[in-house]
């Protein structure tokens, strides 16, 4: 009897479940006809659980099967809208206080193959020489063919210190190759600055976090101090995002008031939102070159997007990424959770972010390693200050290069075309 109640509960949250999917993608057909087929297809779902729960060769937990079922049905909507058992969830608010044991990269799930967004600077896996759009086929020797996005985060995720394999193909590669990679705490200090030359000044964004707005405010108070800013190159290659409100608090230091960073559109009405610039203080008397490529995304792409669709930047480099979905974390009864697309985000112009990514007004592509070259190994972070670190990366850089020579060009344009007396260019472009 007691097996059977569990039965019967775990059709009924699976019927619940099926409920919910099939509203989701509902249409536009008669609501009549819509419940009919709705309670048709849940009577052969719960059909097929019973005959799975009375003769598979296995007897299975009835929670198992449920949380099959709640997987297979998320992993059909779309790579970043996924389902986190209770174990997943608690990790998952782990992952969100900042601080835990990884490789220290971003992945998505890319035609159904496990992809690199990028690595974080300064991380294990950035010092091993992963690189975007890597394609990790084995984890620990385990294929990751169908493997959930979640299930891969926590086979990576470990005690610092211990030690995993992961398999990756690159583009030019004929076979995989295994990277050993020795975990770490990953800490990640979203901003560094540095100044490039007299009046040019860097910052870098590694991350965008609760900190970063005000982050960023304090370097660029550093360097307006007793002195005027003359051009700015803000770097967001691979950076993977983060939180949106920290994308509207860097593009507002940058855009007038009033004017609109990015919006959101989903199916439901809350998940409308529009985000305005209200900063206080405007730094917007110097022209801005942002680097992008293909490790940038999410946040980074709505910084990117709306300082270029305001004529404030001129982006340089390569095509980002394109994460253009906004994904809420919903709590379940039971400790589990969903983590669920529900709005995609749209550019000031209205340009879906979402499998596109921001193109550069100046396309510059970075040096790429020969096809079959053994990938490179970062070394250690040498004991540079941020500023002999720059200096050096400018050495070996032609993105960054580029946009330095831009920024000293349009210093140079606008010192010689702009009258006496008249106040100095607002705009990049």
């Amino acid at each position: 009897m007691g097996s059977l109640r569990h039965v019967k509960k775990a059709v009924m949250i699976a019927a619940v479940l099926l409920l919910l999917t099939l509203s989701l993608g509902g249409g536009v057909a008669s609501k009549s006809n819509e419940q009919a087929a709705t309670y048709e297809n849940l009577h052969l779902f719960t059909e097929v659980l019973s005959i799975i729960q009375s003769q598979y060769v296995d007897e299975l937990p009835p929670k198992e099967i449920i949380y099959s079922a709640i997987k297979g049905t998320l992993r059909g909507l779309d790579p970043h809208s996924s389902f986190l058992d209770p174990e997943m969830y608690r990790e998952m608010q782990v992952e969100t206080s900042g601080s835990f044991g990884g490789l220290g990269i971003e992945i998505t799930l890319r035609d159904d193959v496990l992809t690199v967004v990028t690595p974080i600077e300064g991380t294990p896996a950035y010092r091993a020489g992963v690189q975007p759009g890597d394609r990790i086929v084995k984890i620990e020797g385990i294929s990751t063919k169908d493997m959930q996005l979640t299930d891969a985060v926590k086979r990576m995720r470990g005690k610092p210190g211990s030690k995993i394999v992961i398999s990756l193909i690159r583009e030019g590669w004929t076979e995989p190759k295994d990277f050993t990679i020795i975990r770490e705490q990953i800490r990640v200090q979203s901003v560094k600055s540095a100044e490039l030359e007299p009046g040019i000044e860097y910052i870098r964004l590694r991350q965008f976090q609760e900190q970063t707005g005000t982050d960023i405010e304090t370097a660029l108070e550093k360097y307006s101090k007793g002195k005027k800013i003359e051009g700015l190159v803000l770097d967001l290659r691979n950076n993977p995002g983060g939180l949106l409100t920290s994308s509207v608090e860097v593009s507002e230091k940058f855009l007038e008031p009033g004017k609109l960073i990015v919006y959101t559109e989903g199916r439901v009405r809350t998940q409308n939102m529009r985000f305005q610039a209200s900063g206080k203080r405007i730094y917007s008397d110097f022209p801005i070159v942002i680097l992008v490529n293909q490790g940038s995304a999410s946040a980074s792409e709505i910084v990117a997007g709306a300082l270029q669709d305001w004529g404030r930047a001129v982006v340089l480099g390569t095509q980002s990424f394109g994460k253009g979905s906004v994904q809420t974390i919903i709590p379940l009864s039971d400790g589990s959770g969903l983590r669920l697309t529900t709005a995609k985000y749209y550019t000031p112009k209205g340009r879906s972010i979402h499998g596109k990514g921001i193109t550069p007004d100046i396309i510059v592509e970075a040096p790429k390693p020969a096809a079959g070259q053994t990938p490179e190994v970062q070394p250690q972070q040498p004991p540079l200050d941020e500023q002999a670190r720059l200096m050096d990366q400018l050495k070996r850089d032609p993105q960054l290069q580029r946009a330095l020579d831009l920024l000293k060009g349009m210093k140079i344009l606008d010192k010689t075309t702009r009258p006496a007396g008249a106040p100095a260019q607002t705009s990049a472009r």
